[in-house]
């Protein structure tokens, strides 16, 4: 559970980096630079599920014509602030909205914006896939559609993938975005504790690293991970630890992702340099998706290539033209 002193202490810190930024210039440039989305507005659909309140929130442009819906789903530790990382023209979300797609961005119970969750083991990955049903229920029901497209990053490709295997029906097209494939093989009780606190480390792990443990800004603008960082740190003091126990103590030779169960086109995208993919291993299972599903490697590319400078248009452009087929 979230305590009070967890709250100021991430509001203080947040506060600090924002000031920081501001002195430094960037900030002002970030806000400047933001408007590259001018048009696309957001806002939150209520939605409940199991006594929890779920947060979802809907990005969509005033452009006319019909608008095909599409539910970003978040992985472990941090909630879906992270598809809008609003910097320039990187906010994934936000790029979605302006081209034909009314998103919406999911946080699972305990994460983010959603409601507080007692036992932190209890969002596991089967848990995460019904409150993706919810959220897709809910979508269906806004729209007027039969399907929603879904993405999923990390943690949120077993997640969303569950979804798409128990509910064939609701799903049109399925993208696991650096997709974690088997578990990790380590030893029963490794997760002990049902939440995890937050730290810088925890935050900025997944980039790119320079020498010296300093996050590459050749790969990752400075700006762009500080943003991210500070609303790691401000969305999620803690996060619940079911999806982590379910990843790192399911055996090395157990798929987390239910491959044979799939039905739907599916696009595997994923980098070359991403700690937690085996590229032999992923191309081999995405051999085993339904007609129509796509494997893509970026090289030179980790775990979040919708934030990395050389390659995030190139990410981008991947997943709409899936999505759009």
């Amino acid at each position: 559970m979230t305590t009070p002193l967890a709250k100021l202490a991430r509001g203080l810190i947040c506060s600090l980096l924002i000031v920081s930024l501001a002195f430094t210039g960037l900030f002002g440039a970030a806000a400047a630079e933001s408007e590259a989305y001018a048009g696309v507005t957001k806002e939150i659909v209520p939605l409940e599920r199991n006594g929890v309140s779920l947060y979802l929130a809907k990005y969509s442009s005033p452009d006319e014509g019909a608008k095909k819906p599409v539910l970003l789903v978040h992985g472990l530790t941090f909630s879906s602030h992270e598809f809008d990382v609003n910097v320039g023209d990187y906010s994934f979300a936000r790029y979605l909205a302006s081209n034909g797609y009314v998103v919406y961005a999911l946080d699972i119970a305990g994460y983010g914006n959603s409601g507080d969750v007692d036992d932190g083991y209890m969002p596991d990955s089967d848990y995460a896939a019904e409150d993706i049903n919810a959220a897709v229920d809910k979508i269906i029901e806004e729209n007027g559609s039969t399907t929603v497209d879904v993405l999923g990053w990390s943690w949120g490709t077993v997640t969303s993938s569950r979804f798409a295997a128990k509910y064939p029906d609701k799903i049109g097209r399925l993208a696991l975005y650096a997709p974690i494939l088997y578990g990790f093989g380590f030893p029963e009780g490794t997760v002990s504790d049902p939440f995890k606190v937050t730290s810088y480390e925890g935050a900025a792990e997944d980039f790119q690293m320079a020498e010296g443990s300093r996050i590459d800004y050749s790969i990752t603008e400075e700006i762009v991970a500080l943003y991210y960082i500070a609303n790691c740190w401000l969305n999620d003091p803690i996060s619940p630890n079911g999806g982590r126990r379910d990843l790192l103590e399911t055996p090395a030779d157990t798929l987390l992702i239910p491959i044979g169960d799939i039905k739907c086109p599916t696009l595997l995208i994923f980098g070359d340099r991403d700690p937690y993919v085996n590229v032999d291993v992923a191309i081999s299972e995405g051999g085993k998706l339904p007609e129509g599903s796509v494997t893509s490697v970026i090289e030179g590319a980790a775990h979040p290539v919708m934030m990395e400078k050389p390659f995030y248009a190139s990410f981008r452009e991947q997943v709409t033209a899936f999505l759009a087929d």
